[in-house]
């Protein structure tokens, strides 16, 4: 567990974090809406929650998947940031993606919880490179890619399929052979 501030931690997702998870994703289910795959009702039950918290345990001890939560301190999940489809022979790399609760925006969470996700990719997964995509017209989350030295390396068309449609995204990455920047301050 990794304080992200006063009142929010990061840890990985456990079993047992289905009813929250589900939670989470119910009242943020319009403000996700817009920059997620199409969702089942299914999706958002504490059954399939729990499910998919007993495969993100199972994927992480196999070290393909790791995936966090942000943990308020009345014990309700305010966010994901996860790193995906870990991949080790040539490349060293995974791909990065989070969310915040609509009602802990703007409040750094995303962007300290980048950089503590960056910092345990490069000291305890020991990868080489993150990745990361955002919808062109997110520049929320492409300000906490930069704010944590991420470089933009291109579009890719057509990338991933959100809210129904094929959609372009901007690539991101993060070189971890050096030592991680100090987040950029906003005015």
């Amino acid at each position: 567990m990794l304080p992200l501030d006063a009142e929010h931690l990061l840890r990985p997702v456990q079993v047992g974090d289905g009813p929250a998870l589900a939670r989470a994703y119910s009242a943020n289910r319009e403000h996700l809406a817009p920059w997620e795959p199409l969702r089942s009702p299914e999706f958002f039950t504490p059954e399939w929650q729990e499910f998919h918290a007993e495969q993100c345990v199972i994927e992480a001890s196999a070290g393909r998947n790791i995936r966090f939560v942000i943990e308020s301190s009345d014990g309700e999940i305010r966010g994901r940031i996860n790193l995906n489809n870990i991949v080790r022979g040539a490349f060293w790399n995974a791909d990065l993606g989070y969310w915040v609760d609509h009602t802990r925006l703007r409040r750094g969470l995303a962007s300290r919880g980048v950089r503590l996700v960056a910092a345990y990719a490069r000291d305890e997964v020991r990868l080489h490179r993150l990745q990361a995509a955002t919808l062109l017209h997110n520049s929320g989350s492409q300000r906490v890619l930069a704010d944590n030295g991420f470089e933009r390396i291109g579009i890719a068309p057509q990338y991933l399929r959100i809210a129904g449609e094929w959609q372009d995204h901007l690539l991101f990455q993060l070189l971890l052979d050096e030592p991680l920047s100090e987040p950029r301050e906003r005015p």
